[in-house]
């Protein structure tokens, strides 16, 4: 399996993509309106004991610990799920995703090394591809592999070079 990070997942949410988003999930237009006034055009300033900042604006971004985030969040990150698949089913990788919020995580179940690094490296680098058209960011240094086997014998799974896309050569985990 291969195990990668989302860097700023939450602070770098597009609120406009958000709406497209919205649009083509064909949301109740009160729903899309509601997103709209709440995410649009915002605009924020600092302020400290008597200093205060001018507004500045803040159309990116859902706030971690706000009501809405995790929905948002979901929204978002659902069409980028679909396109996902579609791409994959396109290449027949066989694969598994899942997603813990800003985590994700690639699973392949192979009779070989060859084939599993195959599958990890192609979908890391579909799913790197598109979250890059999405505007957010894989934080590379914090991707693993991790290698399990049944077997009994010397255990000694290959590195995966992923170093086309990020520059690394990622060497499993003692597992």
């Amino acid at each position: 399996m291969l195990a990668f990070d989302i860097t700023q997942f939450f602070p770098s949410l597009n609120h406009h993509l958000m709406l497209l988003i919205l649009r083509k999930a064909e949301c109740d237009m009160k729903i899309s309106l509601f997103f709209s006034d709440y995410l649009v055009d915002r605009k924020t300033c600092y302020s400290w004991n008597c200093f205060t900042l001018s507004f500045f604006s803040a159309d990116i971004g859902v706030g971690q610990g706000s009501a809405l985030s995790s929905i948002l969040s979901t929204l978002f990150i659902a069409l980028i799920f679909y396109v996902f698949e579609k791409r994959i089913k396109n290449l027949n990788i066989s694969i598994s995703f899942v997603l813990f919020v800003d985590d994700g995580l690639f699973i392949s179940q192979e009779k070989s090394f060859t084939n599993t690094n195959a599958n990890l490296f192609c979908s890391y680098n579909v799913m790197f591809s598109l979250l890059d058209q999405f505007g957010l960011v894989v934080e590379h240094r914090k991707t693993e592999i991790f290698h399990f086997s049944r077997s009994y014998d010397i255990f000694n799974p290959p590195a995966l070079d992923l170093s086309q896309i990020s520059s690394l050569i990622l060497c499993p985990k003692d597992t």
